[in-house]
């Protein structure tokens, strides 16, 4: 299985353009607005519109009503809804009956019971991220030996790292914001070579 790769936090025409180029196979818009990254929905929709089909669409949310979701489902702005803040399980079903869409749900990964509980989880699809948040820094990858479910890798993957990362982890997805960053802005170069490093042995 070829690991897939998401890059997150696109905020401008110009990390969309890069985009276009690269061709991740997912991008993410953050509408928490606690976040240096967030993007209001209007722009959001903007930039969606145009981004090539061929590279989906998430959407991160922390701790927000369905009904701010609901919107930007509606609107046809995000494929994948992404929820990195402390929903609960019941949220995740609740929430899946109204949207109809895949749902991601992020972990903090400090110890073998935060991976049981991603594990567990209800949502479709789960993302493994550094129990500190916003490091820059990795987990101990160690702690997913065993985990047979399929999961975004996140957590201070770079393009020097995230060779290793795929090595040794295995993920479904990679998943990079700040990695990819130069300045605080999304880098081309990085980017690129971010990518060449996950995809080297594609044919």
């Amino acid at each position: 299985m070829t690991t897939k790769i998401k890059i997150c936090g696109l905020m401008t025409e110009r990390d969309i353009d890069f985009a276009n180029v690269l061709r991740p196979d997912f991008i993410g818009f953050i509408f928490a607005r606690g976040s240096r990254r967030y993007v209001p929905p209007d722009m959001a929709s903007k930039l969606s519109m145009k981004l090539l089909p061929s590279v989906r669409t998430v959407g991160v949310f922390a701790n927000q009503q369905f009904k701010s979701i609901e919107w930007i489902i509606r609107n046809g702005i995000i494929d994948i809804v992404q929820l990195h803040g402390h929903e609960s399980d019941d949220y995740i079903i609740s929430l899946r009956q109204i949207i109809r869409k895949p749902i991601i749900k992020a972990f903090n990964i400090e110890s073998t019971k935060d991976v049981d509980r991603a594990a567990n989880s209800p949502a479709d699809l789960i993302l493994l991220d550094n129990g500190a948040g916003g490091t820059g820094k990795t987990f101990d990858w160690s702690l997913v030996k065993n985990l047979e479910r399929p999961f975004f890798l996140a957590g201070g993957l770079d393009p020097d790292n995230v060779r290793a990362a795929v090595f040794n982890t295995h993920p479904y997805a990679v998943d990079v914001s700040s990695g990819v960053e130069k300045e605080r802005v999304k880098d081309f170069e990085k980017m690129q070579d971010f990518i060449n490093a996950v995809r080297r042995d594609r044919k």
